[in-house]
């Protein structure tokens, strides 16, 4: 993925290192957009999908990793927020702890200020390469099934299966990379938002109700791998 193909969200309260970044990521190619606060930089990611997000977490208005934590929660549908939305955490926080806290909730990359700006390009750029494959929303078809966010409708062989709202987020997640064994403790975290697993049985729940409702024609879907989790269609 080129630079200027790219769409940044900058999260900086600090007046001097945002207008130095933004002015220099657009010089280099990326189209910026800024935010100051948590409220402002969630609601700029739902509108403006923004292919990264370079993250300050020490913010007047609160922390950055309250907009870590609702990206990596979201369901990817409802909130119009994906939650593989690659996120480097740019802050002065430097001790190990913060680091090590920052990359538990999820930030893909984690520098400390004072930064190199090349360093930091050379970061954003190799990220864009490795997230460039990601599944990205849209209408996704497995055989006869098709999905679309969009409108949040679900077809098998032409007609509508209804589907609650969960029952389509765990089948959306699957269903970007069908045969993908998916383990319940990534489902929990993807699609219900959950950090720790414990003994719920949530995943297997909605996966059985799921199956169920798919089971219609020739083709099984939902399929469970014993003692890992699940996947939504055989190997072809």
């Amino acid at each position: 993925m080129e630079p200027t193909q790219c769409s940044l969200l900058l999260v900086e309260d600090d007046e001097v290192t945002r207008d130095f970044l933004a002015d220099n990521l657009t010089a280099d190619g990326f189209l910026v957009a800024t935010a100051t606060a948590p409220g402002e930089a969630l609601r700029a990611i739902e509108v403006r999908r923004p292919d990264l997000v370079l993250l300050d977490l020490m913010l007047d208005a609160g922390s950055g990793l309250t907009v870590l934590d609702r990206v990596r929660a979201a369901d990817g549908l409802g909130s119009r927020i994906d939650p593989a939305l690659p996120v480097i955490v740019v802050s002065a926080r430097a001790a190990e702890v913060d680091r090590v806290r920052g990359f538990a909730r999820g930030a893909d990359d984690y520098m400390t200020k004072p930064f190199s700006y090349p360093e930091l390009v050379a970061r954003v750029r190799a990220l864009l390469r490795r997230s460039a494959g990601r599944p990205r929303r849209g209408v996704v078809r497995a055989g006869e099934l098709t999905l679309d966010p969009a409108t949040r409708s679900v077809r098998l062989g032409g007609a509508p299966v209804a589907l609650s709202a969960k029952e389509f987020a765990l089948l959306h997640a699957l269903a970007g990379d069908p045969t993908r064994v998916f383990s319940k403790a990534e489902l929990l975290r993807d699609v219900w938002g959950y950090r720790a697993i414990g003994a719920s049985r949530t995943v297997d729940a909605h996966a059985c109700r799921l199956r169920r409702k798919l089971s219609r024609g020739g083709r099984r879907y939902v399929l469970n791998v014993r003692g890992v989790g699940y996947r939504l269609t055989e190997v072809e």
